[in-house]
């Protein structure tokens, strides 16, 4: 990506990816010295741009690859290295599917779209309180996101069976964070199986996936605006899919769980 983008419909199009050794950082990031609002101040015109589309109805698919594609520019402008693996696990079929993995930063929402929208259409599952945050909830509601309120777990799991199975149906994707909140630790106590429900229910396979977004680590103060730590590297990856789910789903929830701390244990070692 450090490189033009030659093709906004599809600028991954191999199975992998690696930030450029020679990709060059930002003149204003070096001048301010490694400052977080030099990344923070781009994100930010980035956001506020893609979610005034999302608001007008004009953020149609070409449009989101371009607006993501711009933040991995940003993050690597910004002294980021990112590396994206198991791309092509993402088009092994045709259909809609689960995509299920862990939650770490703002990040994963910000960039996804420039390496996954290209293969399958997307929406998420998120916290209803984050459709009213400016710009961010016109985004989501421009993808059509299913929306639950974190409080009630049996609701929450009755919107997401019920709206999921809508939404899968139509064959749009969805990637669901089953964590309850983003974190830095990955703990498989919190991770829940609704996921892999929805995903027996509506009869769609599961494409696990892990990453690595401390990059942007969570604010002490203001937790969407923490610290921009430019020595830790960006880490997705797609692993084979699940193309059913057997029983209780108990081996396949497992199987993800352990793909996930097998990735974040050698990303650790990096």
């Amino acid at each position: 990506m450090c490189r033009e983008e030659n093709s906004y419909l599809n600028p991954f199009p191999e199975d992998s990816y690696d930030t450029p050794d020679n990709c060059r950082r930002f003149l204003s990031d070096r001048l301010l010295m490694g400052n977080r609002f030099s990344f923070y101040i781009r994100n930010f015109h980035v956001f506020m741009q893609t979610g005034v589309h999302g608001r007008n109805g004009t953020l149609d698919r070409e449009r989101q690859i371009s607006q993501s594609c711009k933040n991995i520019r940003i993050v690597e402008g910004c002294g980021g290295k990112i590396h994206l693996r198991g791309l092509n696990h993402l088009s092994k079929f045709e259909g809609p599917a689960l995509l299920i993995g862990n939650h770490m930063s703002l990040l994963e929402t910000a960039l996804f779209h420039a390496f996954v929208r290209p293969r399958r259409d997307i929406t998420f599952v998120i916290k209803k309180s984050l459709l009213n945050v400016p710009f961010f909830g016109d985004i989501m509601r421009s993808l059509g996101a299913i929306a639950v309120g974190r409080k009630n777990p049996k609701d929450d799991f009755k919107i997401v069976m019920s709206e999921g199975k809508k939404i899968l149906s139509s064959g749009k994707s969805i990637i669901l964070f089953p964590q309850s909140t983003r974190s830095e630790k990955f703990e498989p106590e919190n991770f829940n199986t609704i996921g892999i429900k929805l995903a027996k229910s509506a009869k769609v396979p599961v494409i696990p996936f892990a990453l690595k977004t401390d990059f942007l680590g969570n604010g002490a103060l203001v937790r969407d605006l923490g610290p921009v730590r430019r020595d830790r590297e960006i880490y997705f990856e797609f692993a084979e899919p699940i193309m059913g789910i057997s029983g209780t789903g108990k081996e396949e929830h497992s199987r993800i769980v352990e793909f996930i701390q097998s990735r974040l244990k050698e990303w650790q070692k990096s």
